[in-house]
């Protein structure tokens, strides 16, 4: 018999939690430091999974000295849309 591995998807609320403590904490820990300062307890594994998600989407980025930086302002974009900047 083949062993067949469960892949965890992570939560809604999960991906939230993560989000806003970096939004909360941009650029003051690394990856690892973040994981450990989750107000709940979670998997390494499904941490890295939503880490990913947010390096893919381009809504964080981690920096020469490994800190994370929260990236997404929509409302920030919008303003400056309205203020007549011209994008390409």
């Amino acid at each position: 018999m083949s062993k067949t591995t469960k892949i965890h998807s992570p939560t809604l609320d999960s991906i939230i939690m993560v989000e806003e403590l970096i939004k909360k904490k941009s650029a003051e820990y690394t990856k690892y430091q973040f994981w450990k300062k989750l107000p709940k307890k979670m998997m390494y594994q499904t941490y890295c999974q939503i880490f990913d998600y947010l390096l893919n989407s381009e809504k964080i980025m981690v920096t020469e000295d490994k800190k994370v930086l929260w990236l997404y302002d929509p409302k920030g974009i919008a303003k400056i849309l309205k203020s007549g900047v011209k994008i390409r």
